[in-house]
């Protein structure tokens, strides 16, 4: 597939029509098989060229949300209305529990960087949509005009044009913040466990999404902490009346979140509802872990507000990171730590000592180019249209019976399989088949999500990947036929 770089300007309008198709679907004015508007009615409707629209066309086309007839134009597919979204989760135990995985992370992940697995169960998107080049120039550019700064230490906070460059990038949510409120990290995963350790010890709660990122529950693993999970919606996220409750009952020493885009739903938590969650837990004095690597990966008009930006007692660590949007393999994260700071900067300094030096200027000097906010427009571009198309085939050709994520950004899916279904007989028999995926039961301390799969659609739909989803769906019926016969 290739990755086509339009203006942003028509980047825009080519968004426009897709939006406008997608909305007529949604409300019903267009049904399955019904004739999309022509090119030259929508053109003239939307004010953009006959060939805005006919590109937009063609990759709805590619989506699976219309199909094109020859003479006659292009038509909304007639199995477009017939995807099944995830629906809100049962609730959730009340108990806090150990998580208890062991072994199970090791052998799940120990084909992740094999080239021969088709990589349905990683979560970054492919190189193919990351500025490879221009990184790698800023990337030479720092080791010529600075070897020695490249190859020292540089101890934390981290360097201090990258923290510059960051504060940045969170201009435009309303987040009050300056460089010395940030202490760079190696990668996201750094900075939450930094921000765990200096908020709570072993056997402390910490209150979690159900389901949440696997990697969170592994960290409470090795502290030896209580993970208690709290409903959480498919389209805005934790529930805040169930977490409400366990405060009423159970001393929360934290709650670590992700109110934008999390992993594996994809859902967006309301703006009133992240000043609620900062505001109810300010009242207790408990600190929000806020993560946040999918923050700038948004389908929407508009740039979610991290929730930082409504703190205004210091008590929210809010964690990023480029690795979901740049270069997973340079580590370059960060926490925005609040009142938290010099804990974790003496703790960064304990334990993990410096940060990457060549990593951290290279990432200075690509992003004061300027290259970063147009890439991130390409980038929310492609992950949507992956996604859609991701939606689609899985649709097409997994059983009638089994519900999919409508995520809000990132690249994965959440896919609820018919009850009969093991994630972990599944995750097998793929594997067998060079099929990578991730089984549900990692998302929970619980292991509820027995019939569940995370699918990653950040890597482009050719014929080895398509085939692949075509192989996944038959596994899946075939292990669906044997639990029934059984």
């Amino acid at each position: 597939m290739t990755v086509s770089i339009i203006p942003q300007a028509e980047s825009f309008k080519y968004d426009q029509v897709s939006r406008y198709i997608n909305a007529l679907i949604e409300n019903g004015a267009l049904k399955p098989g019904d004739k999309a508007p022509s090119l030259r009615k929508l053109s003239k409707q939307l004010g953009v060229s006959i060939a805005t629209v006919s590109q937009s066309y063609v990759n709805l086309e590619d989506q699976g949300i219309l199909k094109a007839k020859p003479q006659s134009g292009f038509f909304v597919d007639v199995q477009v209305n017939q995807i099944n979204d995830i629906p809100k989760s049962t609730s959730t135990s009340k108990q806090p529990r150990k998580v208890r995985f062991g072994e199970l992370f090791e052998e799940i992940f120990s084909n992740a960087d094999n080239p021969r697995i088709v990589p349905f169960g990683t979560s970054i998107p492919s190189m193919e949509f990351m500025p490879v080049k221009p990184l790698t120039r800023a990337t030479k550019s720092m080791l010529s005009r600075h070897p020695k700064r490249c190859m020292d230490y540089n101890f934390p906070p981290g360097d201090r044009r990258l923290r510059e460059q960051i504060v940045q990038q969170y201009q435009h949510t309303s987040t009050r913040m300056s460089a010395d409120d940030i202490i760079i990290t190696s990668g996201a995963t750094e900075a939450l466990s930094l921000s765990l350790q200096t908020v709570a010890k072993r056997g402390d709660i910490i209150a979690v999404e159900s389901p949440t990122y696997f990697a969170v529950l592994r960290l409470i693993e090795k502290m030896g902490m209580l993970a208690l999970e709290i409903d959480t919606d498919p389209a805005t996220g934790m529930n805040l009346e169930a977490l409400e409750e366990a405060f009423d009952t159970m001393d929360i020493k934290a709650v670590l979140a992700s109110p934008n885009i999390s992993n594996p739903l994809g859902c967006l938590m309301p703006e009133e509802n992240k000043r609620e969650l900062v505001n109810m837990l300010a009242e207790r004095d408990v600190p929000l872990i806020e993560d946040d690597v999918y923050g700038s990966v948004y389908f929407g008009e508009r740039a979610p507000r991290p929730a930082k930006s409504y703190d205004l007692n210091n008590l929210v660590l809010s964690c990023s990171s480029f690795s979901k949007t740049l270069a997973p393999g340079y580590r370059i994260g960060w926490v925005l730590a609040g009142r938290y700071r010099n804990k974790i900067r003496e703790l960064k300094q304990a334990t993990f000592s410096a940060t990457s030096s060549i990593n951290q200027l290279a990432m200075a000097e690509f992003l004061s180019s300027g290259q970063y906010d147009r890439h991130l427009v390409r980038l929310r571009k492609s992950m949507r249209e992956q996604i859609e198309k991701g939606r689609y085939m899985i649709c097409k050709n997994f059983p009638e019976e089994t519900f999919i994520s409508r995520p809000q950004g990132g690249n994965v899916l959440w896919v609820e399989l018919p009850r009969g279904c093991n994630c972990i007989e599944i995750f097998n028999r793929a594997l067998q088949h060079n099929i990578g995926v991730t089984p549900g039961i990692l998302f929970s301390a619980t292991r509820r999500f027995k019939n569940y799969l995370r699918i990653n659609c950040g890597y482009p739909w050719d014929e080895t990947n398509e085939a692949a989803i075509v192989k996944l769906g038959q596994i899946v019926r075939d292990t669906l036929t044997e639990s029934n016969a059984s």
